[in-house]
Order: C-alpha cells, then sequence, then structure tokens
C-alpha cells in the first residue's frame, strides 16, 4: 500500500522552499522507497544525495533530485508523524475519557490513538495491546527508546478485566521483550479506588521497579470521571481520606527507592497531594520531572519558576483589575501566592472555576471550557480589566477551548482583553505589564 505525507509548513529560504515545494504537496517516495512516518523519513533524509518523489497540488507527480549536507534539514512539517494512518486502540478501558467525552465536540477529540510511533516522538502513552512481532524488530533495529507505556497493574487477569482486551494480560511478558531488545521505558498507571489500587499497587509498584533501570520512571494519576458516563462502568473518585492513604504509600516507596538508586522513581499526579490536604514535595524529589507533560510535578515546577524571579514592577498609571481564572484544585495554590502580590494600582482577583461542563469531580484547570469560564466570570461582578486565562485549557497551538469556543469569542462576551498564561513566567509578566 502507497501512503503519502502531506506537507503543512514549508519553512521561508530552506532547501524544501528553493526547489519549490509548497503546502499541501504531497510526499510520495524518498529514493523510491515509501515512507510510513516522521521514523523513516529522518532515516531516509539523512544521505548527502537523495530523490524526492512529490504529488503537487495540481495532482502531478515530480521527481526532485537535493544535494546537500549529510542531516541537514529539508525544511518542511507535516500534517501527521504518521502518513499510513494513526493505530487506533482495540481497548475499552473501564477508565477511558475519550468515552466520557461529551457529543457534539471537535471530531479529535474522540480519537484513540494507541501508536507507538507517537509514543516515541511525542511521548503519548500506549498500552501494547496491538504490537506485533514486526513492530517488536522494527523498534528494536531503530532503537526507538524511550517509550511510554500505559501499565496500569502488573496483574494479567486484572489488567484483561480492566481493558477489556484479552491480549493485555501478558503486559510482563512484553515488558521483559522490550528490555531484552534495549528499550527503555516510563510507565503510568491510571488508579481507580477499589480496582487497582491498595494490594494491587503495591504489587505493580514492587514488580516495576524490580525492572529499574530500564523502567526510568513510573507516574500514578487518579481517574477521571466526566458526567458523561453512560454506559460506562461504574467507578468512584478518590476521596480525601484514599488520596491520602495513596500519598502515605507513595512516600513509602520514594524512601526506599531513594536509598537504593538515588531517585524516587514512583511520582503523584498534583491531584493527589492537593485533594489530601498534603504538600506538594520538594523539586529535588520530581527527578529532573521525567514525565511533566502527564503531569506530574506541574504544581512544583510552577513553583520554581514563579520563585526564580521576583515581581519588580513600577506599576500602572491607572487602576488595572485582572481576573485570574484556574480550576478548583490550581485555586489552592494560586489564591496564597497571588494574595501576597502588592503592584501599584493593581487588584487581582484570583477566581476557580467549577467544571460543570465535565462535571464538578474534574478539578484541573486543562479541562476548563469557555462556557464554564463565561459562566463564573459574570456570576463574579465587578471592575474588570482583563482575564488571564490558563494556557493548559486550550488546544496546542491554537486559541481553542475543548467546547470549540474560542478566545476571541469569550473576550466578545466579556468585552475585555484575553490573555493565556501558559507557565509562572507568562503570569508574573501579564501581571507585571498588562497589554
Amino acid at each position: 500500500m502507497a501512503y503519502s505525507g502531506i506537507i503543512s509548513k514549508v519553512m521561508p529560504e530552506s532547501i524544501a522552499d528553493e526547489i519549490g515545494l509548497e503546502q499541501g504537496d504531497r510526499l510520495l517516495a524518498v529514493d523510491g522507497e515509501n515512507i510510513r512516518d516522521l521514523i523513516g523519513l529522518s532515516f531516509a533524509l539523512a544521505d548527502e544525495c537523495i530523490e524526492l518523489l512529490i504529488e503537487k497540488k495540481n495532482g502531478e507527480q515530480e521527481v526532485f533530485e537535493i544535494e546537500k549536507e549529510y542531516d541537514e534539514d529539508l525544511g518542511i512539517e507535516f500534517e501527521s508523524a504518521v502518513f499510513d494512518g494513526v493505530r487506533r486502540c482495540a481497548n475499552k478501558c473501564i477508565f477511558c475519557f475519550v468515552d466520557q467525552m461529551a457529543p457534539g465536540m471537535r471530531e479529535s477529540l474522540y480519537v484513540k490513538d494507541d501508536d507507538y510511533r507517537l509514543s516515541f516522538l511525542y511521548g503519548n502513552f500506549v498500552t501494547l495491546t496491538n504490537l506485533g512481532p514486526r513492530d517488536i524488530k522494527r523498534i528494536s533495529q531503530l532503537h526507538l527508546s524511550p517509550l511510554y507505556i500505559s501499565v496500569h497493574t502488573t496483574n494479567g487477569m486484572l489488567r484483561e478485566r480492566m481493558l477489556n482486551n484479552k491480549v493485555a494480560g501478558n503486559i510482563m511478558e512484553q515488558l521483559h521483550t522490550l528490555i531484552d531488545n534495549g528499550v527503555e521505558m516510563h510507565t503510568q498507571i491510571v488508579l481507580c479506588p477499589n480496582i487497582n489500587d491498595g494490594d494491587e499497587l503495591e504489587r505493580t509498584i514492587g514488580e516495576l521497579y524490580a525492572l529499574h533501570p530500564n523502567i526510568l520512571s513510573m507516574a500514578i494519576v487518579p481517574v477521571g470521571l466526566s458526567r458523561f458516563r453512560d454506559n460506562c462502568y461504574e467507578l468512584e473518585t478518590f476521596t480525601a481520606e484514599k488520596a491520602l492513604t495513596v500519598v502515605e504509600k507513595i512516600n513509602s516507596w520514594q524512601e526506599k527507592c531513594r536509598k537504593e538508586n538515588g531517585t524516587s522513581f514512583v511520582y503523584l499526579s498534583d491531584e493527589f497531594y492537593l485533594a489530601a490536604n498534603q504538600s506538594i514535595p520538594d523539586y529535588e524529589m520530581y527527578d529532573g520531572f521525567p514525565q511533566l507533560e502527564n503531569g506530574i510535578g506541574l504544581v512544583r515546577n510552577f513553583l520554581f519558576e514563579w520563585q526564580e524571579e521576583p515581581i519588580v514592577a513600577q506599576g500602572y498609571s491607572e487602576p488595572h483589575y485582572l481576573d485570574v481564572v484556574c480550576g478548583v484544585s490550581a485555586q489552592k495554590i494560586l489564591g496564597p501566592l497571588l494574595k501576597d502580590i502588592t503592584i501599584p494600582n493593581l487588584t487581582i482577583r484570583v477566581l476557580s472555576v467549577e467544571n460543570i461542563f465535565f462535571g464538578t469531580d474534574i478539578t484541573v484547570s486543562g479541562l476548563l471550557t469557555g462556557q464554564d469560564i463565561i459562566r463564573t466570570l459574570t456570576a463574579n461582578e465587578g471592575k474588570r480589566t482583563g482575564v488571564i486565562i490558563p494556557g493548559a485549557a486550550l488546544k496546542k497551538g491554537e486559541t481553542v477551548f475543548l467546547d470549540n469556543m474560542t478566545c476571541e469569542q469569550l473576550e466578545d462576551h466579556i468585552a475585555v482583553p484575553v490573555r493565556a498564561a501558559y507557565g509562572a513566567k507568562d503570569l508574573r509578566e501579564l501581571l507585571q505589564a498588562w497589554r
């Protein structure tokens, strides 16, 4: 089967620009070989002399012969990292958040990817249930490491039930096979009360830790339950008491791991500490934040960045009133932090947004919708110069919320400028010099 990569961007003054490649053109082959993904493309483009077969937007095919430096970049980006289609998930996990998505949202939110190539390229977590011998061979030959693996439990029978997939039970065999082929891995557990916690969690941590250092890290995140759970497996959320039990268990494991190998190895997402009313661990406990993109250590990393530079501002010549909106969990951090800031002529108000759209059990800022933000702002009257929203609530690279509302639409509704803060530095700059 022939595949093609659709060019989404051509860098100005690049090789691709010089030979006349354009957005919308299709890459059909390199040196006569069809390419399936960016991984294969990176190897194919490494040589100094290459031949590209391109299908132009008008349907005509053209061959381009290129001489370049070894490993010199062509200056093109593609619509997708995989040209033969993303491998979809064949599991029916009892905790899957995609199955809890509201109807009528953008199409990409309903895609369940389970593609080892996206795991290697972008850190997406995969279950390995669709991995075959040829995949293992390619991973080994190209040394696609590290990979990011959703384990959930090392108990094979329990994993089969949690993923609703009969082939899910051989996870330990798969991990050993990958390790034998020189692959390192980061792992995660979606923890469900009374399912894979307690003794099952103890077993999972122990068996994964036994594979360290090939298993680089283990992250534990709580199950997320939205109000759109029709016909879904009945699950519970973590109470403060149960969250505290998990925190205490992980504290013990981290103490053991640090004594034996100098790292914490196993890490909890911030939600557990906030739910249990426990302090966020110190910066050193996160060992360089190997799973920051998975939400592990976001609060500590934010606090570290915030404290790197003090607030230094001359203030404003006229009164400014800025609302900082966030999820219910983040309010516990931002509230006290911003309360102590003194900038002349600036009044800061932190507004926590209750997640009515997905359900009030969802408390993270990254799942806020435009309509819930509008509801909160409307309910809190008063002077308002502008609104700062969490960048995590927007689609990556765009200004669109999960409910398809845009920042521009939010601005039109509340009649003041809206700006996104993607971290502590952004927030500090917006507060010091609102623009």
